[in-house]
């Protein structure tokens, strides 16, 4: 059984996210292998607001910008557990209102109503070339 929104607490600007716990809940949304260090590193490089249950991170948005001219959600992550309990809404507020820039975001198909459903409005069209993950 999954505890109730009261025992959720958020942070804004979480510059002491652990490695393991982000990768625990990167692994939940998207399973894979990932590097400690490199994860590290991106993670210094991003204005990051999380949402734990306790000691559990249940939720994270991550945010890069040049604090001027640009920023964009790198990604949002709900564990599919915590899913449907308005975490991942209160995450996109929380980045909103602390994000220096407008926000631009590449949502992955069938997601786009999330953001349209918070006030996001189609925009530019994105574009990807993909390398090889280290």
């Amino acid at each position: 059984m999954i505890p109730d929104n009261e025992s959720i607490i958020y942070i804004a600007d979480n510059h002491e996210v652990c490695v393991s716990k982000f990768l625990s809940l990167v692994n939940a949304v998207w399973p894979g292998e990932y590097h400690e260090q490199f994860t590290k590193e991106a993670l210094q490089k991003t204005i990051n607001i999380t949402a734990w249950d306790h000691e559990k991170l249940v939720g994270c948005v991550r945010i890069l910008t040049d604090g001027y001219f640009f920023g964009t959600i790198t990604e949002i992550l709900v564990r599919p557990d915590y899913q449907g309990r308005k975490i991942g809404k209160h995450l996109m507020e929380m980045a909103f209102k602390h994000s220096p820039t407008s926000l631009f975001i590449g949502a992955q198909p069938g997601k786009e109503h999330f953001f349209e459903k918070l006030g996001y409005t189609k925009s530019i069209q994105s574009f990807q070339k993909k390398k090889q993950r280290k």
